[in-house]
């Protein structure tokens, strides 16, 4: 019997199947000084245990995309190991702050199995949960994969693709325990902007930018504990290249949005996003967003904002699409999620 394991292909998933991830992960301070290592990540809330005390928590939280990243993390050997690539999420919610000493793990539920028309390849769509070591859920989302088939010839499932919430209602964002802006320091921040200076529909160039490094992607991609072959192995593509994780992309874009949005504090909501082009070492990443929404929240002080984030190949920012409606050969990301800010 083998004991290694090969990863599940799209014949190995059953709608509604529960799976269990390996392996629970403690974090520390090491993790953020990671992150903000490898990415220019400045938000003041994640920064300094002074200010995120000041802003009513007992100290700064890991930054809510290495979070998401650790749980992540732990899904990909069961669900992603032999994906061709990571096309989408959806209601994601981020439910409680996780601290350094906090104890993340995972688990997922298939929601939706589509077949492609190829037959060499298929759709699955996960729930992911992830909970910390008092059993607490600190956060949630839908993802959905492209997985080779081991056999081109099994039989295709009946084709299930769930009906996803295009947005999260402001009204179930959580919003972290204690949390008040109405003290803010816009000095310590890095901008005066706060959320009513926003307006629906503005856009904003974030104007940096950042070249992709074959050592940084991979080491980041370690750091999270993603086993992805496509991230790994430069001969599991056939044009030799090792495709960059999705979620370094995001983080990117998110920590260059700190230049025009460096008081959008903390990701309380993702509420779609795609990976619209692969990424390799060697590209230059830039970024701009829109702002869609704002709501208010019962939290003093604090305001929520919903932003459209797109990283690009350094393309010119604010355009997205074609006139046939495909996303444009240089963007890289199309992110939509709701932040809070002091209003």
């Amino acid at each position: 019997m083998a004991k290694t394991n090969p990863g599940r292909f799209f014949e190995d998933y059953t709608l509604g199947q529960m799976i269990e991830h390996a392996v629970p992960r403690t974090v520390g301070a090491g993790e953020r000084a990671l992150y903000h290592a490898l990415y220019p990540a400045r938000h003041a809330l994640y920064s300094s245990d002074e200010f995120a005390r000041a802003s009513g928590l007992p100290q700064a939280p890991l930054d809510d995309l290495a979070a998401f990243h650790v749980v992540f993390g732990k899904t990909v050997p069961d669900v992603s190991l032999n994906a061709v690539a990571n096309l989408g999420y959806a209601e994601g919610r981020w439910l409680k702050p996780v601290y350094a000493g906090d104890t993340l793990r995972a688990c997922s539920e298939v929601i939706g199995l589509k077949q492609n028309s190829n037959g060499k390849t298929g759709v699955v769509y996960v729930r992911t949960s992830g909970m910390n070591q008092r059993d607490e859920l600190v956060m949630e989302y839908v993802r959905w994969v492209m997985v080779r088939k081991r056999d081109a010839d099994a039989p295709a499932p009946v084709a299930v693709v769930p009906e996803l919430s295009k947005v999260i209602d402001p009204r179930d964002l959580a919003i972290p325990e204690g949390l008040d802006f109405s003290t803010y320091s816009f000095a310590q921040s890095g901008e005066a902007h706060r959320w009513s200076d926003y307006q629906i529909g503005e856009t904003i160039d974030h104007v940096d930018g950042v070249t992709l490094e074959e050592a940084e992607h991979m080491m980041a991609t370690r750091l999270w504990q993603n086993t992805a072959k496509v991230h790994f192995d430069a001969t599991f593509r056939p044009d030799g290249q090792r495709l960059i994780y999705g979620g370094h992309i995001i983080s990117l874009a998110r920590a260059l949005s700190f230049n025009g949005l460096a008081n959008a504090q903390m990701i309380v909501g993702l509420n779609g996003g795609v990976h619209a082009n692969p990424a390799f070492s060697g590209l230059t990443v830039k970024a701009w967003s829109e702002v869609l929404d704002k709501a208010e929240t019962s939290a003093p002080g604090v305001g929520a904002i919903r932003l459209r984030l797109v990283a690009t190949k350094g393309g010119s920012p604010f355009e997205l699409k074609g006139d046939d409606g495909k996303y444009l050969s240089d963007v890289l990301l199309d992110l939509d999620y709701w932040a809070l800010m002091p209003v």
